[in-house]
């Protein structure tokens, strides 16, 4: 499972409303082409970048930018988070 956890904060959605992208918490291990095809097998939408950095707790985040800029508010109400 490449894909722990969505990163919700208040920053992360001010990101999504602005440029509709979503953030995950991924394996340390993982890289961007990994993240992109397990969040494009999970959530049926085209990945167009991924952008990933450590944060200061030593987790790997990637922020995902889609296609359709509407898909990261539907991937949160398909999961129950927005």
């Amino acid at each position: 499972m490449v894909i722990k956890t969505p990163f919700v904060s208040e920053k992360a959605t001010m990101l999504l409303e602005s440029d509709g992208k979503l953030q995950f918490l991924v394996r340390r291990e993982a890289s961007k082409n990994d993240v992109a095809a397990a969040v494009e097998d999970m959530f049926g939408h085209k990945v167009t970048s991924v952008r990933t950095l450590m944060t200061m707790k030593g987790q790997k985040k990637a922020i995902v930018s889609f296609e359709d800029e509407k898909a990261g508010e539907e991937i949160l109400s398909r999961i129950g988070i927005l």
